[in-house]
């Protein structure tokens, strides 16, 4: 629904419930109570009758049509404007002294365009506007700045959308050519960056995959090297067919890499191939002087000397990429560290080898440091090895699934889904069964409180077990999701079976309720914020308003009726009816929404030693020390050499552990083979 409908909606949910609540505290000054719930009932039956999109002709079922689509496209924009550019000025791609990038032509034949002319990453836009198809292939060894010459590219596009095709940055690491259609798989994550396409309200039914079908989206694609060697070719040739010579397209890769896959399917129709070029090595200087203070640039001089002596040696090669070289001037930023270490060929004989160090260094350097993490903003300051221990374990995670992004919501996939229900039914079955059983036992019948309070927590851990598994999320609402009908029917039924055990009160206190925790909940999940800017803390705190507000709607019904149904004439009935019904509607707001068992799996990993307990404030502040970026509800390593050189580690760690106590152990041996 529309953001207006949507906030008219949510008001009247909660005033509706405070009233009701309130209703029964007056009811001893003369004021009727039946009379009182029966206006509350009607009233909210016209709010949700003015709202409802049935009643108003407003047929949810309806595709999408060109003026819904031309207003998610504008929309999108906006929000991914927002997005792109918020992450541009936290890598500091904003600054005026920025190095610039540079292409030329590979010297391999990979396109069966024409060479394309140079071209320099502050003039990236005009480039790509130049070019007849408008489709380049950015191809260059691992850390020349693939992937900030395509989000300078998307920035770019966006700071010049008026209309059109929307370009949306994704990294190709999360698609499966084997399983999933590029297409699909675009749609997919449509979905899933921003939910508010949902919306059919103001989009229609179908809005992202029509925006795909329609190639209203210009895809900017990171990271064909990411997808798996056996299935690159394939990847390639999907995307070929996908989107023929006439249809807008970037996609990066690293060289060989993609010189294979053309080997084996063709290279890319109409596409220009571009080749970012090692950086000049006086412009590596001027860099790292321009990246330290006056007694800093001063440690670099024998550097400098020995990349005028051997421009071709490991250290020229090692510090000739962009990410090596902001690695090394944050680094080697103050007097800690000696950047004349580099000099040293017996501790650093290759270019790989200094890159690992780099990498290695960018987090014992990021945290453990006090003035840094106060020259960075960062909330606290980490302590150092645990910070590291933390990041392998996230590093390992994430390779093992073959993914770049660190979806919030995903990291249930690092508990494993038995343990994940087990826990999460374990917990909400006693919240709820015990809020269930504390009222029961201040009833009428407290002689009935354990096995009440029993039945319920075995309820609710059930429909917690049966809520683990993941949904896929429809995006098609039909009128069945009326947000008159449902409400109103179901808040009927219950108020009738309560009215006719308990009096009229109670029946109304019921269904009443109901029809409020019901079109609560459809307001909630209405996701009207497609300009919004995307962020892990935005899409958490979505599902944490959802979470408190219908546990305190739910606490208001739950405790209300207790209050009329069980103690009437006993002195405190209401409130320990709403704190009761606080627990029970909590264990029912959380079952089906992703903030729940991400709290699970962070809890149980804290637990375990492999996660901080303050998971998003860690995430946020690694990306404010620059270990981490941000891309759209995700977190990304600032590379993945950063991610692989983790991962390493973390996997050596393992291997250590497993293989200490094989002597000792029968299952030692299985756990070595299982690594």
């Amino acid at each position: 629904m529309s953001r207006f409908r949507q906030q008219a909606l949510l008001t009247g949910c909660v005033l509706t419930a405070v009233l009701t609540a309130a209703g029964l505290f007056v009811t001893d000054h003369g004021i009727n109570a039946h009379l009182w719930l029966i206006v509350l009932a009607l009233a909210f039956l016209g709010l949700l009758a003015l709202l409802d999109p049935w009643v108003r002709r407003r047929h949810n079922a309806a595709l999408s049509t060109d003026e819904h689509l031309d207003a998610a496209c504008r929309a999108l924009a906006v929000g991914l404007q927002a997005q792109w550019n918020e992450e541009v000025r936290s890598r500091g791609l904003t600054d005026p002294d920025l190095l610039d990038l540079h292409w030329i032509a590979p010297e391999q034949d990979l396109s069966a365009e024409p060479d394309a002319p140079p071209g320099r990453s502050d003039a990236v836009v005009g480039a790509f506007e130049r070019q007849i198809n408008r489709r380049m292939v950015v191809i260059g060894e691992a850390g020349t700045g693939k992937s900030t010459v395509a989000m300078l590219l998307t920035c770019g596009l966006l700071d010049r959308y008026d209309g059109g095709r929307v370009p949306v940055l994704l990294p190709l690491s999360t698609w499966n050519p084997a399983v999933e259609d590029i297409r699909t798989w675009l749609t997919r994550r449509l979905y899933e960056d921003h939910p508010a396409l949902r919306n059919t309200e103001l989009y229609g039914s179908y809005a992202a995959d029509l925006l795909i079908e329609q190639h209203r989206i210009l895809p900017v694609l990171d990271g064909l090297d990411d997808v798996p060697a056996h299935q690159r070719a394939d990847a390639l040739a999907r995307i070929a067919k996908a989107f023929p010579a006439k249809r807008p397209l970037v996609l990066t890769c690293r060289t060989d890499e993609f010189a294979q896959a053309v080997h084996l399917a063709g290279p890319l129709p109409g596409a220009d191939v571009v080749e970012l070029a090692p950086l000049d090595l006086d412009e590596v200087a001027a860099y790292l002087r321009a990246s330290a203070d006056s007694w800093g640039a001063a440690r670099w001089e024998p550097v400098f000397i020995q990349l005028r002596e051997e421009p071709d040696g490991r250290l020229a090669d090692a510090l000739s990429t962009p990410l090596t070289m902001w690695l090394a001037s944050m680094v080697y930023a103050d007097s800690e560290a000696e950047p004349t270490e580099l000099l040293d060929r017996g501790r650093f004989p290759d270019a790989r080898a200094i890159s690992d160090h780099l990498c290695d260094e960018l987090v014992s350097r990021a945290f453990g440091n006090r003035a840094f993490a106060h020259h960075a903003r960062a909330s606290q300051v980490w302590p150092r090895d645990r910070a590291r221990k933390w990041l392998e374990f996230l590093a390992h995670e994430m390779r093992d699934r073959g993914i770049r992004e660190l979806a919030w919501w995903e990291l249930r996939r690092s508990v494993g889904n038995t343990w994940l229900a087990v826990l999460g039914a374990l917990v909400l079955g006693a919240i709820g069964g015990f809020g269930v059983g504390w009222l029961m036992a201040y009833s009428i019948t407290p002689s009935l409180a354990p096995i009440t309070g029993l039945v319920a927590g075995i309820g609710v851990g059930a429909a917690a077990l049966t809520a683990s598994h993941e949904r896929k999320a429809k995006p098609r609402l039909g009128i069945w999701r009326s947000l008159l009908l449902v409400p109103g029917v179901l808040g009927l039924a219950a108020g009738l079976v309560f009215g006719a055990l308990y009096g009229l009160s109670a029946g109304l206190v019921v269904g009443l309720g109901l029809a409020v925790a019901i079109a609560l909940r459809f307001a909630l999940s209405s996701a009207a914020e497609l300009s919004q800017a995307s962020s892990p803390q935005w899409t958490m705190a979505r599902d944490r308003i959802a979470v408190w507000t219908g546990s305190l709607v739910l606490a208001v019904v739950f405790g209300s009726a207790a209050a009329l149904v069980f103690g009437p004439t006993q002195t405190g009935m209401v409130g320990l009816g709403l704190a009761s019904g606080l627990m029970l509607g909590f264990a029912l707001a959380v079952l089906h929404l992703r903030w729940w068992w991400f709290t699970v799996a962070r809890i149980w990993l804290a637990l375990r030693g492999k996660l901080p307990w303050e998971l998003m404030v860690f995430l946020e502040d690694a990306r404010k020390l620059g270990v981490l970026c941000r891309a759209g509800a995700c977190y990304q390593f600032r590379h993945g050499l950063v991610q692989d050189r983790l991962a390493e580690h973390e996997m050596t760690s393992r291997t250590t552990r497993s293989a200490g106590p094989v002597l000792r152990s029968p299952f030692s041996a299985k756990a070595t083979s299982e690594q």
